[in-house]
């Protein structure tokens, strides 16, 4: 996400390094390169020329900070003038009404379905609501079957009517349903095109005079960049949208349509996607993505994702067993499983400052673990329990096993002998203290 933008901006903001002051050559040499940062982005170049000189007007003539670099002073300059690029701060949903209803627009492929069930099941695990999702696409062949997947998959009642070809009676006869069954949230899944054109437009402005969403959120792919701006302001003229939700920012998006769309539509973006699962879902927050962009990562969102699988009883049972030296391969296997429900390794590998950067170029597959569950699976549970009875010929047997080498098993017997000692070591003096900041966070 963004690697490309992060790595120009990086690179123009060492321009700065070694001055003493910030001057207007200096500045006018480092402007220019973020501004061409921004349009290999493809941040529309009014928006990309406006954003340098807001920052240059700031920058000229400030004294450098007793203890502040120049290139400092520029990364922090930038970086809240990103976040006010992006919308300043994080935007709610409004959840009022009996039922909340949040009609979904968008082009066809945009990812508009998918998202519907992550904000669904965000919504039902989030906020405790009973969303219910309505299929309202009449015209894309096995629409309505994609939503009953999605909706099995996160365990929320999909409404349907196959044989009704009227969306806006579709929408209606929904919201009175969700009435009826105790259904607090109805969120609507219309049909995309694969353009903006007057019938989706009228059908979409149909079904939003008809029902009177409390929430209008425009789902744009990310991937398209500026042209994923251009459409949200079509689609806002004609439906005045309350927000944008940005899907597939896990792919190779250029980041132009984060960028701009604020300063475009001035409609806040809410929520965006970041990897195929139905928990990839993440609240937007303008100034952690500054931050990101920036090289610095996102350490409150990562502490958010570790607390949200936090299990206390789980811990304090943890604990005890690495005091009496008993924690094994079964526990291993937990704390890999919460790892893996945080979400995507190279996305969580991002959010710890300055790994981003020494990250670049490296391909982290989702299936990191998998070799290395392989591994302990094939370990009888005995060995599990207590590893230090596998000896040579258990190894033999575990890498046979598991379709691996010796080495390997070696390897991971000797990664594992070390984190056991350091989370010893944990138990006690700083690592206690650490802890207990953590807890003190939720």
């Amino acid at each position: 996400m963004f690697d490309n933008l992060s790595s120009k901006l990086d690179k123009a903001l060492h321009v700065l390094k070694g001055h003493g002051r910030i001057t207007e050559v200096n500045v006018a040499e480092t402007m220019k390169e973020v501004r061409r940062a921004l349009l290999d982005a493809d941040v529309n170049y009014k928006i990309a020329k406006q954003f340098t000189n807001r920052v240059k007007e700031k920058a000229l003539g400030q004294n450098v900070l007793t203890a502040l670099q120049p290139g400092q002073l520029m990364v922090k300059i930038v970086k809240d003038e990103l976040t006010e690029l992006m919308g300043g701060q994080a935007a709610g949903l409004n959840l009022t009404g009996q039922p909340t209803v949040i009609l979904m627009s968008g082009l066809q492929g945009s990812g508009k379905t998918t998202f519907s069930g992550k904000l669904a099941n965000w919504l039902k695990t989030k906020k405790t609501k009973q969303p219910l999702l309505v299929a309202a696409d009449v015209y894309r062949p096995a629409a309505i079957d994609q939503l009953k997947v999605v909706g099995d998959q996160i365990g929320v009642e999909v409404y349907t009517e196959p044989e009704n070809k009227n969306p806006v009676e579709i929408a209606k006869n929904a919201i009175e349903y969700a009435k009826k069954n105790g259904k607090n949230v109805v969120i609507i899944d219309t049909a995309g095109r694969l353009a903006v054109d007057e019938e989706m437009m009228n059908e979409i402005a149909a079904i939003h005079q008809a029902v009177k969403p409390q929430e209008t959120l425009f789902v744009v792919d990310a991937m398209t960049g500026q042209d994923a701006v251009n459409t949200a302001k079509a689609f806002n003229d004609r439906l005045d949208f309350e927000g944008v939700i940005l899907t597939k920012l896990d792919g190779d998006a250029r980041g132009g349509a984060a960028l701009s769309i604020k300063s475009v539509v001035n409609k806040p973006i809410k929520f965006i996607g970041t990897g195929e699962k139905m928990t990839d879902i993440d609240v937007f927050h303008p100034d952690r993505m500054a931050d990101r962009i920036l090289g610095m990562g996102d350490v409150v969102s990562l502490v958010e994702r570790a607390q949200e699988q936090f299990d206390e009883e789980e811990a304090r049972r943890l604990q005890k067993k690495i005091a009496k030296n008993q924690f094994g391969f079964d526990d291993f296997l937990k704390q890999i499983q919460q790892i893996k429900k945080m979400g995507n390794i190279k996305d969580l590998m991002g959010m710890i400052p300055g790994m981003g950067k020494a990250m670049k170029g490296v391909d982290i597959d989702d299936d990191a673990f998998k070799g290395i569950e392989a591994i302990i699976y094939s370990m009888t549970p005995a060995e599990r329990r207590n590893p230090a009875i596998i000896n040579s010929s258990r190894k033999k047997r575990i890498a046979k096993g598991s379709g691996s080498s010796v080495t390997e098993v070696n390897q991971l017997l000797k990664q594992f002998n070390q984190m056991a000692k350091m989370m010893k070591m944990m138990q006690g003096g700083k690592g206690k203290a650490m802890m207990n900041m953590f807890k003190g966070m939720r």
